[in-house]
């Protein structure tokens, strides 16, 4: 069985695979999330090319975090079901 790379590591750590996934469900190019992080784009190229937890100074690894949290993307932790990332629920209204 072939061995399926992990996501997010425990305590927050975020990997490669974490950042593709975000930016795929918010339609991101990695253009965007330079933008957004104000991390450079030779920066991200660069960690999201080496599979597994992110080997960047953590004020790196923080500001992506918050951009992409920013943007509406949920960390989930591994409890159980495995780690990953999803679309926070919008908060609807009350009249």
């Amino acid at each position: 069985m072939p061995k399926v790379p992990r996501l997010i590591a425990v305590s927050g750590v975020l990997s490669s695979e974490a950042i593709r996934a975000a930016r795929a469900l918010l339609r991101w190019e990695q253009r965007d999330l330079e933008a957004a992080s104000s991390v450079s784009l030779p920066t991200i190229k660069r960690l999201e090319s080496k599979p597994g937890i992110m080997a960047a100074h953590p004020s790196t690894v923080l500001a992506l975090r918050r951009a992409l949290e920013a943007a509406g993307i949920e960390f989930i932790d591994e409890n159980g079901g495995g780690p990953g990332v999803r679309l926070r629920k919008k908060q609807q209204k009350r009249n």
